[in-house]
C-alpha cells in the first residue's frame, strides 16, 4: 500500500471518527503514513493532515535530505527564528487553526505536543489509536509477506544458535550466533535474549556472561528488523537433559499456547485470549509465575497494538498481527517462554514461524 493509499485510508478514518487534525512525530506512526523518516531531535518536526492537506513542519537541517523522501509541502524553520512562526503559518495554510478534534502521536516529545496544543488552544486532543493506531493493526497482504519473511529470518537465526550451542558457552556468544545470523540474511538485529539456567526465570533478562552448563533449560527470545518490519521468536533449548521438573512446566505453557491460539478468532476481545493461557497456566497451579501479558502487537515496531492482556477490550480482526508468549517463571530454577508470532484470520491464527515449539536438547 502506498503513501497515497494510506493518507486515503486515514482521512476516511478521520472522517468516521470525527477528527479535524492529526499531528504525528518522527517515528512509527510518521514512517508508516508517509515514507519520511526524518531524524529525531530537539527541534520539532511535525507532520500534519488535514482532510484537505498534508504537510511539514520541518527544521531547516532536515529540509534537504527529507524532500528525497516526499513531495508535500514544507514549512521550514531555522534554529535562530524558531518553530512557531512556521508552525502558525502551516496551520492557517491548511485551515486548521479552528480545528475541534485533534490527533496527537502519543510518542511526541512532551515540549513538541505542547507547541501544538498552544496553538489550537480551543481543540480537543486525543492519540492515536482510533486513526492511524487502528489502520496499522490491520496488515496489508504487502505487510504480511515482509513479516512472513522476517519470521523466516528468525528461524534461521535461531537454528544456527542451537547448531553452535555447546555447554562451556556463554550467553553473550551465543547471542552473537544469533546476531550474525541475521546480519548475513540483511536484517537488523533488535534484540536477542539468552537466559540460561535460573536466568531463564527473568523474563527480559540482560544476555551476559553465564555460562550455559548441562542441566540448563535456556529461554532464547530473538528479532530483528528488515524491510521496515520486525521479527520476534522465543524458543527452548536444553543442555543435555536440563533441569528437573522441565517437562511437566514445558507441557503447561504449550497447552497455554494451543489454548489462546484455540481462543484467536475476529470478533473477540483481546482480553479473551489472554484469559485462555492464564486459565491453563492457573488451572496448573503456576498461575503466580505466570508475570506478563499474553502478547502483543508486530509490525514497524517490535511491540505495537494489539496488546493481548488481561483487561483488553480491543476487538481483534482479521489482518491483525500479534504474538502469543505465554510463560512461567520459577525464581532460583529456570523459565519458560513460548512464543507465536501469528496473523489473524477469518477461521483464526495463521503461525508466521516454521519452528516447532519443543525444547531442542543441545549435547556435548
Amino acid at each position: 500500500m502506498t503513501s497515497n493509499h494510506r493518507l486515503e485510508a486515514l482521512r476516511a478514518r478521520m472522517a468516521e471518527t470525527g477528527t479535524d487534525i492529526v499531528v504525528l512525530a518522527p517515528g512509527a506512526h510518521m514512517a508508516w503514513l508517509l515514507g519520511v523518516r526524518p531524524h529525531a531531535d530537539e527541534r520539532p518536526c511535525l507532520a500534519v493532515v488535514t482532510q484537505g492537506y498534508a504537510g511539514f513542519l520541518m527544521p531547516a537541517l532536515e529540509a534537504e535530505s527529507a524532500r528525497q523522501q516526499t513531495d508535500l509541502p514544507f514549512f521550514p524553520w531555522a534554529d535562530a527564528e524558531g518553530p512557531e512562526a512556521a508552525l502558525r503559518a502551516l496551520l492557517a495554510a491548511f485551515g486548521a487553526e479552528g480545528a475541534g478534534a485533534l490527533v496527537l502521536d502519543e510518542c511526541m516529545r512532551a515540549d513538541h505536543a505542547a507547541l501544538v496544543t498552544d496553538a489550537l488552544p480551543g481543540a480537543a486532543r486525543s492519540f492515536t489509536a482510533d486513526t492511524v493506531g487502528a489502520l496499522r493493526m490491520r496488515k496489508s497482504a504487502e505487510e504480511y509477506a515482509a513479516l512472513k519473511r522476517n519470521a523466516g529470518q528468525a528461524d534461521r537465526a535461531m537454528q544456527a544458535a542451537w547448531a553452535a550451542m555447546r555447554p562451556g558457552m556463554t550467553e553473550a556468544e551465543v547471542a552473537a550466533i544469533a546476531r550474525a545470523s541475521f546480519a548475513q540474511d540483511g536484517a537488523k538485529p533488535l534484540f536477542t535474549i539468552v537466559g540460561t539456567g535460573r536466568n531463564g526465570a527473568f523474563p527480559h533478562h540482560h544476555t551476559g556472561e553465564t555460562v550455559l552448563k548441562p542441566g540448563d533449560a535456556v529461554v532464547m527470545d530473538i528479532g530483528a528488523g528488515s524491510e521496515g518490519y520486525s521479527s520476534d521468536i522465543t524458543r527452548m533449548a536444553l543442555i543435555g537433559a536440563g533441569p528437573e521438573g522441565y517437562a511437566e512446566v514445558h507441557a503447561v505453557v504449550e497447552r497455554a499456547v494451543a489454548a489462546a491460539l484455540k481462543a484467536a478468532r475476529p470478533g473477540v476481545k483481546a482480553h479473551v485470549v489472554d484469559d485462555a493461557a492464564r486459565g491453563v497456566i492457573t488451572e496448573a497451579g503456576y498461575g503466580d509465575y505466570f508475570v506478563h501479558r499474553t502478547g502483543h502487537g508486530l509490525g514497524t515496531e517490535v511491540h505495537e497494538p494489539p496488546y493481548i492482556t488481561a483487561t483488553s477490550q480491543t476487538v481483534l480482526d482479521e489482518g491483525m498481527v500479534f504474538s502469543i508468549e505465554p510463560g512461567i517463571y520459577m525464581p532460583d530454577r529456570f523459565g519458560i517462554r513460548l512464543e507465536e508470532i501469528v496473523i489473524l484470520r477469518t477461521d483464526g491464527p495463521e503461525i508466521l514461524s516454521g519452528l516447532p515449539r519443543d525444547a531442542v536438547r543441545i549435547d556435548g
